[in-house]
């Protein structure tokens, strides 16, 4: 005979025989993951040239033309834009590369 008891992370499955089995569920991991996202925030300076701020955010990320010229926008409008989202370990290596560049970026977690 087997006894099954279920938590939010985990299930214990015990027999007569005294042995528990622990199986964690996949899902709950996963769904985790998911909410350990970080955002990486460029911030508004008075250095910086705003060609220099679109180029840099093509050469960085990837961004097209227009997108990068939008994002440059938000910093230089709103003070900020949202220019990457990922891992910790992303989002550490994007902040160090912007400041390599001349930005002053931060990270939050999202």
């Amino acid at each position: 005979m087997k006894t099954t008891m279920k938590n939010a992370n985990t299930t214990l499955v015990a027999s007569t025989e005294g042995s528990v089995t622990v199986q964690e569920d996949q899902e709950i991991n996963e769904v985790t993951d998911l909410a350990k996202l970080w955002v990486v925030i460029v911030w508004n300076d008075p250095v910086n040239l705003m060609s220099y701020v679109t180029y840099i955010f093509q050469k960085l990320f990837g961004y097209p033309l227009p997108e990068a010229e939008k994002l440059m926008l938000d910093v230089h409008n709103k003070g900020k834009a949202v220019v990457s989202k990922g891992s910790r370990e992303k989002a550490e290596f994007d902040v160090f590369r912007l400041h390599k560049h001349g930005l002053w970026a931060t990270m939050q977690q999202d």
